[in-house]
């Protein structure tokens, strides 16, 4: 039996979407100031963070939850918080 690949592990994850609040918002005008965005994008290990019409758009639906982001991104420009009871990546694997 061969070791699964980190994206055949993520697929077996779950992910229980808050559609009434993300949890991650951007502080578009500071993210541009401090240029974390292609931090953002280059660091996420579930590839939440993409760039459209100059601003960074979040995915939240697909985060892992792990903190990356807010230990790269400038003090300021996220505001994160842990999905609301019952929300968010349910590990099934790894």
């Amino acid at each position: 039996m061969r070791p699964m690949t980190v994206t055949e592990r993520l697929a077996v994850n779950r992910f229980d979407t808050d559609d009434a609040e993300s949890h991650i918002v951007v502080d578009q005008e500071l993210c541009r100031s401090t240029g974390t965005g292609p931090i953002l994008i280059a660091v996420c290990p579930a590839g939440v963070y993409s760039r459209r019409d100059d601003e960074i758009q979040v995915e939240y639906a697909a985060c892992l939850e792990c903190g990356t982001c807010l230990a790269v991104a400038a003090r300021g420009v996220l505001t994160w918080h842990y999905p609301r009871g019952g929300c968010g990546i349910a590990f099934r694997e790894g």
